[in-house]
Formats: structure tokens, sequence, C-alpha cells
């Protein structure tokens, strides 16, 4: 009833910048929290970084003062602006909706993307 379309991974070399956004399409009433997670082989899915509908952010220690996450919720529509990759960055990324209203009243807690992957390359 809800999908998430990410775009704007890819491939880039340490030192540079990607944009990554994710639109949730379907009949929204509104959503709670939109954030980015990322896994890297061998590893758990962690938080980069999520905001409110509010505009409150959160990010992991490992990308603050780099990333930058921002939303459009007239557009139900989230990004991810990623400046001085590391290699380290490397990963699938995950767009989350948490907390879902669709305009039917139903409640879903949580949906997710189907994942991006960010290469950066030392």
């Amino acid at each position: 009833q809800v999908q998430l379309v990410e775009s704007g991974g890819g491939l880039m070399q340490a030192g540079g910048s990607l944009r990554l956004s994710c639109a949730a399409s379907g009949r929204i009433f509104s959503i709670n929290a939109m954030g980015w997670y990322r896994q890297a082989p061998g590893k758990q899915r962690e938080l980069v970084a999520d905001i409110t509908s509010g505009g409150s952010t959160n990010y992991a220690d490992s990308v603050k003062g780099r990333f930058t996450i921002s939303r459009d919720n007239a557009k139900n529509t989230v990004y991810l602006q990623m400046n001085s990759l590391k290699p380290e960055d490397t990963a699938v990324y995950y767009c989350n909706a948490d907390g879902t209203t669709l305009i039917s009243g139903s409640y879903y807690p949580d949906y997710w993307g189907q994942g991006t992957q960010v290469t950066v390359s030392s």
C-alpha cells in the first residue's frame, strides 16, 4: 500500500559527494519519521540519520558534520546529502518510513525501501 523508492546511489571517490532521495507513494496521510539506514557486507544494519515530520534530526556519530538529512513533507520525500565521503561509507542504503498513517486511517509502523548501493573508492 506504500512504496518507498530510493535513488541517487552509485560509485564515488573518497572526498566526493552523493545525494540520495527516497519518495514514498500511496494514499498517505502522514509519516511520523523518515530515515536512512545502511548495511555494509558482514555488518548489521545501522541508523545513518532520521528526521521527524517536525524537522527534528538525529545522526550517527560517524556521519555528523558530513551528511545532512532533509525532508519535503508535501512530497513525502526524504533526502540524504552525503559530503566528504569515505570508503567506510560503502554500504547499501535503505530508506525507512516510521509510523505511516494512510488516508483510510490505517497505521503501519514500518516501511522499507529496496536499498541503493553506495560505493566509495579510496
